[in-house]
């Protein structure tokens, strides 16, 4: 492929916020093989290897376990490659992390950004290894580091939650017998035959009240270590945009910066700073989201609202951050948003009149919380299914999911019917006693 086709650099937005990252057109049986490289370079000789969320708070608990191993990297070697990125003039536009997916948008590596880059070989360093994943890789990432890992290794897992046991039972009831301890933290809804079974197997799994806690609110209180106060305030921020609470705007600060750095340099620079980031990395932030709020305004225009039951139900599509996307749509009156990507995934986000994202994603290949999901629908097959989706603005996805609202309508009127029903029956019964 010519790669002047997928370079940004010369067309208008317009245009390429339909498409996806140049990641996207990277094979994934390369990112596959280099996954699996990097994994095996973190993970052999760790004394401890974590598998986490790649977003803020995944890798808040990260910076957590390091330090309370003190194995944490040193941050001067990060602040010089941001600087030097700053001043090369960098102008590559990220996106917001797709927590629902646990994956980013990258570009695709090459040797001469490899060498270029003095951290590149960070997340070898640490005697704590981590291996970045999403709820959807997590089967591979425990099979890694069985794999990689010296026996009686500390394996922890955090901010990931398994859609069923079955599919990580066997690399997880393997490492149960060769690891010193598993501990799992998280605030995900768990199905209760899922917790039972990978608590039965001896796994420390924590799980905090979703609506309530952050992973890294679950693992400052389990890990048994001193934090000081710094680390209090890393997780209370997290918290602040995890749960989408937004009363401390530097909790936008982390999320953005979270999804344009690497794992590494993230839980480096958290782990050093907190929640207050330096200037070198206030000044990266603050070049990226120019191209950043221009991606918000796009997808905010191509919106279009749909009455679903009692719900409106905004949808839009491009390559945005997501959860500003929903909040201006949920201020211009959207009980529900939907942002769908050029990737093939979508996020549906909620708000107080509407807390069923969770069940709406459940019918279309997905899940997450009441107020905050994803999902990747099942209905590409092949390359002429995405050139349609770039080209119809995910038609085909939109409709699939707004079937899945319809459907998870009907299911609430169902049930708010026979409640009445019930209540009415129960209202109308005589006295027992006359």
């Amino acid at each position: 492929m010519d790669d002047d086709l997928i370079d940004e650099a010369g067309i208008p937005r317009s245009r390429y916020t339909r498409l996806p990252g140049k990641g996207f057109f990277y094979p994934d049986s390369l990112d596959e093989e280099r996954a699996e490289r990097l994994a095996k370079e973190a993970i052999e000789g760790s004394e401890a290897v974590v598998i986490a969320d790649g977003d803020a708070d995944g890798l808040a608990c990260t910076a957590m376990i390091r330090e309370a191993y003190d194995a944490a990297l040193d941050v001067a070697d990060f602040e010089a490659a941001i600087e030097a990125r700053l001043a090369a003039n960098d102008d590559e536009a990220g996106d917001e992390a797709d927590g629902d997916a646990g994956e980013k948008e990258v570009d695709a590596p090459t040797a001469e950004s490899a060498e270029a880059d003095s951290t590149a070989d960070a997340h070898a360093r640490s005697p704590v290894g981590l291996v970045a994943a999403g709820p959807y890789s997590l089967d591979s990432s425990l099979e890694r580091v069985l794999a990689y890992a010296d026996d009686d290794v500390d394996l922890f897992v955090c901010d990931l939650c398994p859609d069923e046991y079955e599919w990580i039972a066997e690399p997880l009831e393997a490492l149960a017998e060769t690891t010193a301890s598993i501990r799992w933290f998280d605030h995900h809804q768990w199905d209760d035959e899922t917790a039972a079974a990978v608590r039965d197997l001896g796994v420390d799994l924590v799980v905090g009240e979703s609506d309530e806690e952050c992973t890294a609110d679950v693992a400052l209180r389990s890990l048994d270590h001193e934090f000081d106060d710094r680390w209090t305030e890393l997780a209370a921020v997290t918290r602040d945009h995890d749960l989408w609470i937004k009363e401390d705007p530097r909790s936008d600060d982390l999320a953005d910066y979270s999804y344009w750095a690497g794992g590494e340099e993230y839980a480096t620079v958290v782990g050093a700073y907190g929640a207050d980031l330096p200037e070198t990395v206030a000044a990266f932030v603050a070049d990226r989201r120019v191209e950043k709020e221009a991606r918000i305004d796009a997808a905010v225009g191509r919106a279009v609202t749909h009455g679903v039951g009692e719900w409106t139900v905004a949808v839009t599509y491009g390559r945005c951050s997501q959860n500003e996307v929903a909040e201006t749509l949920r201020g211009e009156g959207a009980d529900a948003a939907v942002i769908v990507k050029p990737a093939g995934s979508a996020s549906i986000r909620g708000s107080e009149d509407f807390r069923h994202a969770h069940e709406v994603a459940g019918k279309v290949n997905g899940g997450g919380h009441p107020q905050a999901a994803g999902c990747k629908p099942d209905i590409y097959d092949d390359m002429l299914d995405y050139a349609h989706h770039w080209t119809t603005e995910g038609q085909a996805c939109k409709r699939v999911i707004l079937a899945a609202f319809e459907a998870v309508a009907e299911e609430v009127a169902a049930d708010e019917a026979a409640d009445e029903t019930t209540e009415a029956e129960a209202t109308a019964a005589p006295d027992a006693d006359e």
